[in-house]
């Protein structure tokens, strides 16, 4: 993938003209525009002042993840849907225009996608609001939403990116000292159950009395799971959109394992009994494989729960994990849907094999963790 360039500093923007614009952007068109998830911060400081705002496009300026666009929908496809700062789900019609983030995905079920070079037609490869051109999808899936980028947004001359209003800054990595048990949820890919389980193990931790914090570490932004830890009784939830990440795909590994320590000390700050953070898709996902392979992972994180989508899963996720020093307390998540499944991965394991839903119950939860 080429090198996006570097956006000229604002003394050099009249020397840039010919290859770029700044365009006003009046507070009235931008307050009109559907915002996305993963500009919710950024949402609420334009509901207290929206003016001053630019839109810089042209021919030689290049996005980059965590930019801000505005786009035009001009065909609707997979996404039928924006969701929200609030979490709710805004029906898109051709023509509306939307504020998003430019980010990679990786979402095995859905779209493969990258931030592209240019300002030309792309596609909401997430329904948080992550715009990339895809690369590859699934074979059932419908084709993308289609979008025509107007203008990366811009403010002072600056591009604005989620980082500017990002509530939680990224700290420098260092190994936890004495606090919190810290659990991690991995899986054999995506879809199956890490969110659900650990929502489920909250829900039963919470419901012993103690006191839950949780996070998601790497993955797409968008609300469904945080809302759903917070559901279940997290008392504080934190996921890399609130350290100014639209996703994690393809970030370097340096900034992968700077988040992981930054949420897991975050979330230790106001000294819950236990942090449990999701790391998403699957462990041979290569953002995953190389944490799961750093030693501060193993500094970080006391025990995991691994979800599987089925026993030959759940084996080969035990053997992957074995070369870790990451201690797996449990196996559980779609795979115990099926008592034939669940039976063969019990037989198969020298792990309990535990139903999602039974995870809720504080009893299972306690015995996990004794």
């Amino acid at each position: 993938m080429t090198t996006n360039p570097v956006l000229p500093a604002p003394a050099d923007l009249a020397t840039a003209a010919t290859t770029s614009t700044l365009e006003p952007l009046p507070a009235e068109r931008l307050a009109r525009a559907k915002k996305a998830y993963t500009t919710r911060f950024l949402a609420a400081a334009l509901e207290a002042d929206g003016s001053g705002h630019r839109l810089l496009h042209g021919p030689e300026v290049a996005p980059r993840s965590g930019d801000l666009v505005l786009a035009r929908v001009e065909e609707i496809g997979k996404h039928t849907r924006l969701e929200g700062p609030g979490s709710r789900r805004q029906t898109l019609f051709v023509g509306d225009e939307v504020l998003v983030a430019y980010g990679n995905r990786y979402a095995p079920d859905q779209f493969e996608a990258v931030v592209p070079d240019d300002l030309g037609p792309t596609d909401l490869v997430a329904a948080g609001g992550v715009a990339g051109r895809v690369v590859a999808q699934h074979a059932a899936l419908d084709d993308a939403t289609r979008l025509r980028p107007l203008g990366l947004l811009a403010r002072d001359g600056e591009r604005v990116t989620l980082a500017d209003h990002a509530p939680v800054a990224a700290r420098p990595v260092r190994e936890r000292g004495v606090g919190p048990r810290v659990v991690a949820v991995l899986g054999t890919s995506m879809n199956s159950g890490k969110s659900t389980a650990l929502a489920c193990l909250v829900r039963g931790l919470s419901a012993d009395g103690l006191h839950v914090n949780a996070g998601k570490v790497t993955g797409t932004g968008a609300g469904g799971d945080p809302r759903l830890f917070a559901d279940a009784g997290a008392r504080r939830v934190l996921d890399f959109t609130d350290v100014g990440h639209p996703s994690t795909y393809l970030l370097s590994h340096a900034r992968v394992r700077t988040l992981l320590s930054t949420l897991v000390e975050e979330l230790a700050a106001d000294s819950p009994d236990v942090v449990v953070v999701e790391i998403a898709d699957g462990v041979y996902q290569e953002e995953t494989a190389r944490l799961l392979a750093d030693p501060l992972f193993a500094t970080l994180v006391d025990d995991v729960v691994f979800a599987a989508g089925d026993a030959l899963g759940a084996v080969a996720g035990r053997q992957a994990l074995a070369a870790t020093s990451a201690r797996v307390r449990a196996v559980s998540g779609v795979l115990t849907a099926s008592p034939l499944a669940h039976r063969e991965a019990a037989r198969a394991l020298d792990l309990p094999v535990v139903a999602t839903y039974d995870l809720c119950d504080p009893a299972v939860a306690r015995e996990l963790l004794a």
